[in-house]
């Protein structure tokens, strides 16, 4: 049986243009980005809603990264988890790093440890916490 293990972010509102800066960030393609209006439930939902995104995709290879808004009362700041980066080059390992984290915070700068040659953490601006994490300490 194959399975593919696809990570699914929640956003406070801000989905498109949390998936427009990681696409840019990160080198993918935005597959989807469907908002309500573009639903048949979009005469369910609240008209200030519409434009929210039900569900967005981006790929980056085979990996897909997937997300919605969700509606105010539902909503719960992302923790207890991280979605992390594997990256075989150092350089690009700290732009990502770098980008990720523009208005956002860092919570351990990128930086080798004894067990890779570039790893860092931080919760960039839309509240979604990343681990970079570089090739290995021969």
């Amino acid at each position: 049986m194959a399975v593919q293990l696809n990570p699914h972010l929640n956003f406070n509102g801000d989905c498109e243009a949390a998936f427009k800066f990681y696409e840019r960030c990160l080198g993918g393609r935005i597959q989807t980005m469907l908002p309500h209006a573009d639903t048949p439930i979009s005469g369910m939902v609240p008209a200030e809603w519409r434009k929210k995104i039900l569900h967005a995709t981006l790929t980056l290879g085979n990996q897909v990264l997937m997300g919605a808004d969700m509606p105010p009362e539902s909503y719960r700041k992302p923790q207890g988890f991280a979605v992390t980066l594997g990256l075989s080059d150092a350089a690009e390992a700290e732009r990502v790093f770098r980008e990720l984290s523009e208005e956002g915070s860092v919570t351990m700068p990128i930086q080798e440890t004894f067990w890779a040659v570039r790893f860092g953490m931080l919760v960039d601006r839309f509240g979604i916490p990343w681990m970079i994490n570089c090739g290995s300490v021969a």
